[in-house]
């Protein structure tokens, strides 16, 4: 019987190395440098069998920057905000080239953090013009998928992260309330569509609603990482007192207390968010997005540090596990909607973003002296 309690123990000590391992923030800064300095390496790589580079504007590349500008303020030099900038030199600061849909407005949140350390007004003048002209001509389409120009809102909840943070900036920027009217009106519309109240989390979009995998609702654990890292920066614009911080602060909660009951044993989050057995490859970029808003929460004095530093710090270790020897993030699930497949070698730019913005968090939440 003591032998038996004896290899039961081993398992067990070996089955939470990553967890038990303690976090040191000068380990934190060397593996967020460690994965900067190789995703701006292999920047104009292509990924998930793609042809060519995505486009620096596009997305996917919004999310990078989001991360790597977080990154440049701990970092110990100047060459990510050189590198950031010059992104945004060569292309005049413009946004990318749909001027109403929510995935080419993302790159707009670099250029604001940019604007706010460097005073240029250039860097955010096209963005401001263009969110002008969206709030006096608002689109008239409707949130069902694939009505006329149902794009031009908010109607797939990965748009909850890319342009309603920008919307937050600009009223913290200028003061005028118009921008924030406007977000939240788009943003209560859009969670009134695909927000499940029993659940507490987000469907990608439309067609995923009364859908089931393997007995399961479908949440794609990306999808509603992009809700919950941006109800973060949506949170970070706007006074802790005002009804609109409220009403985020509301989701946030609920979301949070239904990711630390979802965790996967591994620290990771499924795909498929209920529905671990069915999908038990391990998954970075939604996983990421969930570290970064967590910690962000307890660093806020929102989440009881007791009840989910457990939960960050496990996830983050496993997070840590999938990073190459070069720098490499794998596990990062290819573009797409809904819960897939993911692999140690492939990556994907928007995912080196999220762990970017993850590590800021955790490297405060850990002691770490950032100014």
């Amino acid at each position: 019987m003591r032998n038996i309690l004896n290899l039961l123990s081993i398992v067990f000590v070996f089955s939470n190395i990553s967890y038990a391992q303690k976090i040191e923030p000068i380990d934190v800064k060397e593996i967020m440098e460690k994965v900067a300095d190789w995703q701006i390496d292999h920047f104009r790589d292509t990924y998930s069998g793609r042809e060519k580079p995505h486009h620096p504007l596009a997305w996917t590349n919004g999310a990078l920057y989001i991360g790597m500008v977080k990154w440049a303020a701990m970092a110990d030099d100047d060459k990510y905000y050189n590198w950031l900038k010059n992104i945004g030199e060569e292309k005049e600061w413009q946004l990318h080239k749909r001027k109403y849909h929510a995935d080419d407005h993302t790159v707009g949140q670099m250029y604001i953090e940019l604007y706010r350390k460097f005073k240029d007004e250039k860097m955010i003048k096209p963005t401001k013009e263009q969110f002008t002209f969206i709030r006096m001509h608002p689109s008239q389409s409707i949130l069902n998928w694939k009505t006329p120009y149902h794009q031009d809102r908010w109607n797939w909840c990965d748009a909850l992260f890319m342009s309603p943070p920008v919307w937050a900036m600009l009223y913290n920027l200028t003061g005028e309330q118009e921008y924030l009217d406007f977000m939240m009106d788009e943003y209560k519309a859009s969670t009134d569509f695909l927000f499940d109240k029993k659940e507490h989390l987000y469907y990608r979009d439309e067609r995923y609603m009364g859908k089931l995998d393997n007995g399961t609702k479908i949440f794609w654990s990306r999808g509603n990482g992009w809700v919950f890292a941006g109800l973060s920066n949506i949170m970070n614009e706007l006074e802790p007192q005002s009804k609109e911080y409220k009403y985020f602060l509301k989701i946030y909660k609920k979301m949070a207390k239904k990711l630390l009951e979802i965790q996967t044993p591994e620290g990771h989050w499924a795909m498929s968010l209920l529905g671990q057995e069915f999908y038990p490859t391990p998954e970075t970029s939604g996983s990421a997005f969930y570290i970064y808003g967590l910690a962000w929460g307890i660093n806020n004095g929102i989440l009881d540090k007791h009840t989910y530093i457990g939960t960050v710090e496990k996830g983050w270790n496993a997070m840590v596990g999938h990073v190459t020897k070069e720098g490499m993030l794998g596990y990062v699930q290819p573009i797409g909607g809904e819960p897939g497949n993911a692999w140690a070698d492939k990556t994907e730019v928007y995912g080196t973003g999220a762990f970017l913005s993850a590590g800021s968090e955790i490297y405060k939440l850990f002691d770490g002296k950032l100014e």
